[in-house]
């Protein structure tokens, strides 16, 4: 790797540390408190080696099948976050590499990952995403429909159910992620409320490199970062 790329890389990783960390000084948090997830889907190996090299442990995919050829290629300490949509016949390849996944969007998927990890006789640590801004071309619960199959989800014993996940609109307006990822944040709530103490719900994954400051301020756990880490860089650096 040339010493320029190499140079890009530290600069981006180091400009996004020092957002973090004001954004965590800004709402009053621990910057300890948040974890970043290194987004690699579109990365050159050599890219996500050097990143690794620079103290990133935490890597997402958004493709299973990418996750898994890069997760035999790489350092087998890499904390592996799948935060793409998953189809049921990709997933028992995936469980015994996976860190967690984000992005458990229907009972169908649930039910299947849980006999899957009954099945290995491990607890798969997950997020189901929401789909709290309601637009047709996400996936994810609705809220509602959460809410109404929450007391036949906790009690799975396969699962780890770790927390939630969402996305926000795509827009220039960047302030439009607030209310979203807010309204992410009382669902938790109200889903650990209903749960009596048994599930806790630790992790909100929401932001990503347009609005994850607004995340952080919103009480996000995990930011998902790609585009920015990676910004500058192409194939003829």
């Amino acid at each position: 790797m040339s010493a320029e790329i190499r140079n890009l890389l530290l600069e981006n990783l180091q400009s996004i540390r020092d957002r973090i960390t004001c954004s965590c000084l800004r709402a009053g948090r621990a910057v300890d408190e948040v974890t970043l997830v290194a987004v690699t889907k579109y990365a050159e190996l050599e890219w996500i080696q050097e990143l690794i090299q620079l103290g990133c442990r935490e890597l997402g995919e958004a493709r299973p099948q990418q996750l898994v050829a890069r997760a035999r290629s790489l350092d087998p300490e890499i904390r592996w976050h799948l935060i793409g949509h998953l189809q049921r016949n990709k997933a028992e390849d995936l469980l015994p590499i996976v860190h967690r996944i984000h992005s458990v969007d229907s009972v169908r998927l649930f039910d299947h990952l849980a006999k899957l990890s009954q099945k290995r006789e491990r607890r798969t640590s997950i997020l189901l995403e929401v789909n709290v801004s309601g637009e047709s071309s996400k996936d994810g619960f609705d809220p509602v429909e959460l809410l109404a199959v929450w007391p036949q989800l906790q009690t799975c014993e396969s699962l780890e159910i770790s927390g939630l996940m969402t996305m926000a609109p795509q827009t220039d307006q960047v302030e439009s992620a607030r209310p979203v990822f807010r309204r992410l944040r009382e669902l938790r709530d109200q889903l650990r409320d209903a749960a009596g103490g048994r599930v806790l719900l630790p992790e909100l994954s929401m932001g990503m490199s347009n609005d994850f400051e607004i995340g952080i301020e919103e009480g996000a756990t995990i930011i998902r970062i790609g585009s920015s880490l990676f910004a500058g860089l192409a194939a003829d650096v």
